[in-house]
């Protein structure tokens, strides 16, 4: 099937599900330290549709989860072969109560080993510094930051993010939310992926485990000389988990006069 059929199949199905409703997680992704070559610009829009979620708001005129979607477009540029600048804009909701709303944007640097797709051991860290509406986050601005650790091994990929997520409220209150990706590579062009997203609450003290996010998810990617495309379907393991959420990624690098097929570009 082609990258621009499983696109349209996957908008579908997102769009057919959402209607007029709309999601509050912007990126849902492992970064595995991959990035624009120096002098390309690449371009990734997320997708994000929770049908089943939490219907009550994190905090007075938020964003709700329940049949929520959202999105954002990330632009990102290769500096060096260790360096990649993004920047994420517009990012936007379609919520149930509030309807279509701008959520802000956030600015990103990624440092990575160079070459990391044709490495056994990768590492890398990501900075995100993020500035937030008011019915997006309780807190105006906020960062993250992210580490990244991973091996290629033959067929099979270990990538671990463990990210931590600030307010500029102290240390005591930072918040540990780890992503994780194992993969299995059928081809140059295809791949299979179990991810787990979870937060697990400041690092002073973590949630009791009902309270704790962890989402699992089945996720398939298809790499072309077109686009990039990763659709994923991710379920709740704990109450305080959405049910149901849906993921679709869609890249493409904007100025290369070639690309190689390569899934694991979406870091």
């Amino acid at each position: 099937m082609k990258a621009s059929a499983i696109v349209i199949v996957a908008t579908f199905v997102i769009g057919a599900w959402a209607g007029v409703a709309a999601a509050q997680t912007d990126e849902i992704q492992v970064y595995d330290a991959s990035h624009a070559a120096p002098g390309v610009f690449n371009l990734t829009w997320h997708n994000n549709f929770t049908p089943f979620g939490d219907d009550r708001p994190a905090f007075p005129g938020a964003v709700v989860a329940d049949k929520s979607f959202n999105g954002v477009t990330e632009w990102a540029y290769g500096v060096t072969p260790w360096f990649e600048q993004g920047l994420y804009l517009p990012l936007y909701s379609v919520d149930k109560n509030l309807g279509v709303t701008i959520d802000g944007f956030k600015i990103r640097e990624l440092f990575t080993v160079p070459n990391a797709a044709a490495r056994r051991f990768v590492y890398g860290v990501n900075f995100e510094f993020s500035v937030n509406s008011t019915h997006w986050d309780s807190a105006h601005v906020t960062s993250e930051v992210r580490p990244i650790v991973g091996w290629h091994l033959r067929s099979w990929d270990l990538i671990v993010n463990p990210i931590l997520d600030t307010a500029y409220d102290g240390v005591k209150n930072l918040d540990f939310a780890p992503a994780t990706r194992v993969a299995y590579n059928l081809s140059t062009t295809w791949a299979i992926a179990c991810e787990e997203y979870a937060d697990y609450g400041p690092l002073r003290q973590f949630y009791a485990p009902d309270r704790q996010i962890h989402q699992l998810y089945a996720v398939v990617d298809r790499g072309s000389k077109v686009l990039d495309v990763e659709f994923g379907v991710g379920l709740g393991l704990t109450d305080a988990s959405d049910r149901l959420t849906l993921k679709l990624l869609v890249s493409r690098d904007l100025n290369a006069g070639h690309k190689v097929p390569n899934h694991n570009r979406q870091r």
